[in-house]
């Protein structure tokens, strides 16, 4: 297996992605669009949406904007996040996808979570089909533990089909992925783009300047992202970018990105002007000093087996 994703025109996926879950809800036509062309003026060909998302104003919108250029960018939506893994709500879902981006085929296609409800055999035989019929070319899933990956590995493997693109959740407050998925995606050749780079807004420094924002508003953002020490987190890395000269996003950004097993984190924004910072950090390289700074403000994970004593050994 290989994490080498392409677009059809055969160019290998950016190393930055960028989210439309704000098309339609935070974000208008006119700065989805703006934020569109930013991405592809720094180089990103690589989108992300889903079915669930801004009743299916997002898959549109960026669908519309994909079409006149559609070989040149690497077109990734999700399904099932409501409803199951299925195969009727499988299809049903992908059926009105395709309805709204209009395109005859999606380049990857995520489970959107983990069904425990469904076999694996019917999910994974439903995608086969959709495969073998040209409507989609990698599978991928999003917000899975690493065993439902293997898991997932195992069946689809069986019918053909490989696992190529791993989405979960990670950012600088939130480090579970380093313990176990992130292991399992490089063994395992599977492309991660992880969601999230920001922490809901967190790490921008904007609440710790006072601000309000959905951390406030949102109840499963602050159950997310609510604890003392992260804000802690959030204002010590203010403080460093005051004295390297970046934004708190762009470090926040770029330190996702600097981990050797993630492929391309997610960007997302509501404006332009609220994109620049993690736009800023495409072609930034981290220096190892600073990276070891930043990484240093959060807690490391333990190892999955716990046995501390043989990572310090080693």
């Amino acid at each position: 297996m290989s994490n080498k994703l392409t677009t059809l025109d055969g160019t290998e996926i950016s190393s930055y992605c960028f989210g439309a879950m704000q098309f339609g809800a935070g974000a208008d036509r006119s700065a989805s669009e703006e934020m569109y062309a930013a991405c592809r003026d720094a180089g990103i060909n690589f989108f992300d949406t889903a079915h669930g998302y801004t009743e299916g104003l997002s898959e549109t919108w960026l669908g519309e904007m994909v079409r006149p250029e559609r070989e040149a960018v690497f077109f990734a939506t999700k399904v099932a996040v409501s409803g199951g893994s299925g195969r009727q709500n499988i299809l049903t879902q992908f059926d009105e996808s395709r309805s709204r981006h209009a395109l005859d085929c999606v380049d990857g296609l995520y489970l959107h979570r983990w069904d425990p409800n469904t076999p694996l055999e019917e999910t994974f035989e439903t995608l086969a089909v959709l495969r073998e019929d040209g409507k989609i070319r990698y599978v991928g899933v999003s917000n899975f533990a690493a065993w439902q990956v293997m898991k997932a590995v195992c069946v689809a493997s069986r019918l053909g089909l490989e696992i190529s693109l791993l989405q979960p959740m990670y950012n600088l407050v939130k480090r579970q992925a380093e313990v176990e998925l992130f292991p399992m995606a490089t063994d395992q050749g599977i492309a991660v783009a992880p969601y999230s780079p920001l922490g809901g807004g967190l790490l921008t420094g904007k609440y710790v300047e006072g601000s309000s924002g959905r951390l406030m508003t949102d109840q499963a953002y602050h159950r997310r992202y609510g604890e003392t020490w992260m804000f802690d987190v959030a204002q010590a890395l203010v403080g460093i970018g005051k004295e390297v000269g970046q934004s708190s996003a762009t470090l926040a950004v770029a330190w996702v990105a600097s981990n050797p097993a993630v492929t391309a984190p997610i960007i997302s924004a509501r404006s332009l002007e609220q994109l620049k910072p993690s736009l800023a950090a495409v072609g930034l390289t981290l220096d190892p000093t600073l990276r070891a700074r930043i990484t240093a403000l959060s807690p490391t994970p333990g190892p999955a087996t716990d046995r501390s004593e043989e990572v310090d050994a080693a």
